[in-house]
């Protein structure tokens, strides 16, 4: 029952936002509100400041505080086997393959569309208000047609402010409110990307427009440098516009991956672009973003102390094909689903430097442990595999310890995979990753008898080389014991070739693995992951009040007061400075709390138990198991997954296929192609029809 009312809630307060967001372009609201900050200004402690914070900001914050505790309280439910399909479920896992905007699923068009159809009814309602008004430019004479563009051009800036609104609530990862959405942190940060480009695409056009018509006016020079005590700053403005560009071109796919370090540092000066932005736009247009940028500080704020107690690598399974698989310790009491996301740093290698990676064991099975598999590719995964083949300890026969600290992990709330009847994984390269914990937990969990589990299983695994097979090593129990766990493996070796070459076969002549151990002396604590929802919405809330406190305090004794805001005798800029303080106090107080809740976690904590762990790391074999020769490897080329699927549809009788894809994004627009062709073939024939659902998984952010 109080899910049910904290889940109606949600709804209701997601409504009035939405509706404020509708009814602001409008002159009625306009009218009201500025009537209303009249009032509030003339007649209440809090006066406008407070007013622009309750009816803009707290809504959101208020919305997260609740889902925070909706998420705690919604427990994991037994999964049992998926139900009769309805129109919404059906319409959401609809996928749509396009060769420019790769894979969409039914649900992301219906949200680009509207949030689209928002913003031009947005420009439209604020541009024909500006028409109709034709207020001429203080500073200088416009003629009509400038005028007209001039506006316009403002009003790119308020389209960007809305795409600013929205831009860092896909990135926070343990106050995540995508999760209310079943969206994780690794999926939500395609609509980052998306908003952050809308983003620059109206602030260019916004800064453009206007450099243009002080430029055919002959005013660039006398407005450009301009620092107003009270309205837009222009400097301040083009100031934010410039570090905005920076961090967008720094980010380009092209650049993010070559120099990963200059996307990465450059990409902190989103805090210089936020001061500035503030002062260009003023205080109340910042209340617009606030709720972001405020769950954003906090969330970072959280990382930043669970990161701080730094742990050590236990062991390290290092692989032929140049990739280790990491064992570290953690809590017991430390559980997570699979596919999960951890963020490691290595100080010794970078001590900026975060990097996120699929954890490949399960909570259900390593209670003291958890494990992650890095490729050497890039610099800081070469610099870490150098470093694991480094000198041993003098006094031991161990490698010295490597110290490390963590962020995460972060997964989904529930084991929906396990919902399906059926599974197919469709695997390339090091995105096997997210498998191994999948497979990992529906083994333990079958064993157990604790849920229902997919009758079939079928995992496809694209590979350039055939050494590249070892990274099956950690799920060779589950390979080799077909009776008991229904899992067929297929195995796809693009750029050799053999012929009749077996599984067991390739297996025998990859090099073993070989597993290192490291010393633990450095270390005290184990990881704990991410505070509990609980307390989130508690800091949360705490924040927020301190905020609001803080505000009209500062307002009301250092602000002169006026009868009305637009005619405030005070400077914009001190205005403004003030909210920052507020901002830095409520920060303040956040972290204060979220220490205290940490420093009672670690005074609790477990001391680490190495010797134990260790022991239990032991290398898998394949050598006596003929349940090997069951599974298939191919050699000199690609699966054709549409007479994969068409096979595995007739299999299953009818039945619901999961289809869970992770790899480059040509494997996945192919996946997504044959499920929706196999689909329409399927729907042709007679018979019980099955249906595929598509879920992409990403290796890399």
């Amino acid at each position: 029952m109080s899910l049910l009312i904290l889940k109606l809630l949600l709804i209701s307060i997601f409504a009035g936002w939405l509706s404020i967001w509708i009814l602001k372009p409008t002159e009625f609201w306009t009218q009201k509100w500025k009537a209303a900050e009249e009032k509030a200004n003339a007649s209440s402690i809090f006066r406008y400041n407070g007013l622009d914070f309750v009816v803009y900001a707290f809504p959101l914050i208020a919305f997260a505080i609740i889902g925070y505790i909706y998420m705690e309280l919604k427990q994991i439910e037994t999964v049992h086997r998926r139900g009769r399909r309805n129109a919404l479920t059906c319409f959401s896992s609809r996928i749509y393959v396009n060769s420019y905007l790769g894979v969409l699923s039914g649900a992301q068009i219906l949200a680009s569309s509207l949030f689209i159809i928002f913003l031009v009814w947005t420009f439209y309602a604020r541009v024909s208000a500006d028409f109709k008004k034709m207020t001429p430019v203080k500073t200088f004479k416009l003629s009509p047609w400038e005028y007209k563009f001039f506006r316009m051009a403002t009003r790119c800036g308020l389209l960007s402010e809305v795409c600013l609104a929205l831009l860092l609530l896909p990135v926070l990862r343990g106050m995540s409110i995508f999760r209310l959405l079943k969206i994780e942190f690794e999926a939500s940060v395609i609509y980052h990307i998306c908003l952050g480009n809308a983003m620059i695409f109206f602030a260019t056009l916004h800064g453009a427009g206007t450099f243009f018509i002080w430029g055919i006016n002959h005013r660039i020079q006398d407005e450009m440098w301009k620092w107003q005590k009270k309205g837009r700053i222009y400097l301040a403005g083009e100031i934010a516009l410039i570090t905005a560009l920076i961090i967008w071109t720094t980010s380009l796919p092209q650049i993010r991956r070559k120099w990963f370090r200059v996307f990465y540092y450059t990409h902190h000066l989103y805090i210089v672009f936020l001061v500035f932005f503030l002062f260009h736009g003023g205080d109340r247009h910042f209340y617009i973003i606030f709720p972001g940028v405020f769950l954003f500080a906090l969330d970072k704020l959280l990382r930043i102390l669970q990161s701080r107690t730094e742990t050590c690598v236990i062991s390290a399974r290092v692989f032929p094909c140049r990739a280790v698989e990491l064992t570290l310790p953690k809590d017991p009491r430390l559980k997570y689903t699979p596919t999960s996301v951890i963020f490691l740093k290595i100080p010794s290698i970078s001590r900026f430097q975060w990097h996120p990676f699929s954890v490949t064991s399960s909570s259900s099975v390593d209670e003291d442990t958890i494990s992650v598999i890095i490729k050497s590719e890039g610099q800081w995964t070469s610099a870490l595999y150098n470093k694991i083949n480094g000198q041993t300890d003098s006094e031991t026969d161990r490698r010295v310890c490597i110290q490390i600290a963590t962020e995460g992990p972060y997964g989904p709330a529930s084991l929906d995979f396990l919902r399906y009847d059926n599974l197919l994984l469709v695997a390339g390269g090091i995105g096997i990753t997210p498998f191994l914990s999948i497979l990992r937990e529906i083994s333990s969990n079958s064993s157990n008898g604790r849920n229902r589990y997919p009758e079939r299983i079928q995992l496809i695994y694209t590979i350039k080389k055939s050494q590249d097979i070892c990274l099956l090593d950690p799920i060779l129990p589950q390979l080799t014991n077909i009776e008991n766990f229904h899992i067929k493996l297929k195995v796809f070796v693009t750029r050799e070739n053999q012929i009749g070459a077996t599984l067991r076969e390739v297996l025998n002549e990859i090099p073993e693995t070989r597993i290192t151990n490291f010393t633990t002396a450095h270390t005290s604590y184990a990881i704990y992951g991410s505070e509990r929802l609980l307390w989130v919405a508690a800091i949360t809330m705490v924040s927020s009040i301190k905020f609001l406190l803080s505000l009209v305090f500062l307002n009301h004794f250092i602000v002169s007061p006026a009868t009305k805001p637009s005619a405030q005798k005070s400077s914009s800029s001190l205005v403004d400075f003030l909210l920052m303080c507020s901002f830095a106090m409520a920060t303040l107080s956040s972290a204060l709390m979220a220490v205290i809740i940490r420093w009672r976690k670690l005074k609790n904590g477990l001391r680490l138990y190495s010797d134990k762990q260790i022991r239990d790391m032991k290398q898998s074999s394949a050598e006596a198991s003929r349940d090997l020769d069951e599974h298939e490897v191919r050699f000199g080329g690609r699966p054709n997954f549409r007479d994969i699927f068409a096979k595995f549809a007739s299999e299953s009788g009818g039945s619901d296929i999961g289809v869970l894809v992770c790899g480059p994004e040509a494997m996945k627009e192919s996946v997504a192609s044959a499920c929706r062709e196999v689909t329409i073939l399927q729907k042709n024939a007679k018979g019980k029809n099955p249906h595929f659902y598509f879920h992409s998984l990403n290796f890399t952010l």
